[in-house]
């Protein structure tokens, strides 16, 4: 080998040495950006929970629920402003995404959330039900959500379910809005995705 190659050769490794220490260099550049992204949402999600703060603590089932006149397990997606499906609200828990189970009475809709906070819609607190897409960034096929309106300390509020068994859904919206003291045909005309199209 001439001492030319040899020279070449020496170059190569010293910049196979360099290009290591660029290539950690970038890596831990990128995880502290994702570590300042997270940091950033957090935030923003404990911003949004002190904007919030105003909301009263949740109803709890009564000692006595009655008898259930539905019941499903499935996927709680979250709560936002009525009509305003990206307007998430996260104070009291509301904000977790977590499993469900329904269950609706003549006294009104007990959600209980394993690992996360469980909650009581009065049924006088309900303004009705309807079939949707979409809820806090969450969107599903149309009529994949079934969302349920409902008030709680003067705020309005439409909270996203998705049971096991979507097509049980319909029997719900007809069940719900016809515990509603309140319910109108405007409510389950209502869709609350349509600034998204």
């Amino acid at each position: 080998m001439t001492p030319h190659l040899l020279t070449s050769a020496a170059a190569q490794k010293s910049a196979e040495v360099t290009d290591w220490a660029a290539r950690i260099g970038w890596v831990v550049g990128l995880l502290l950006f994702i570590a300042l992204v997270y940091w950033l949402m957090r935030q923003g999600w404990k911003w949004r929970g002190t904007l919030q703060n105003g909301l009263p603590a949740l109803p709890t089932s009564p000692d006595e629920p009655g008898e259930a006149l539905l019941t499903a397990s499935g996927r709680y997606h979250g709560s936002t402003t009525a009509g305003q499906w990206l307007d998430r609200i996260v104070a009291q828990g509301l904000g977790t995404r977590s499993r469900v189970e329904l269950t609706l009475t003549e006294q009104g809709l007990d959600v209980v959330r394993p690992g996360a906070a469980d909650f009581f819609v009065p049924a006088d607190a309900l303004r009705g039900a309807r079939l949707d897409k979409g809820i806090a960034g969450k969107v599903l096929p149309e009529g994949g959500l079934l969302i349920v309106t409902w008030t709680h300390g003067g705020t309005e509020i439409d909270s996203g379910f998705r049971s096991d068994r979507a097509a049980d859904h319909p029997a719900w919206v007809e069940a719900i809005n016809r515990l509603s003291p309140h319910h109108t045909t405007s409510t389950t005309e209502h869709n609350g995705t349509e600034g998204a199209r």
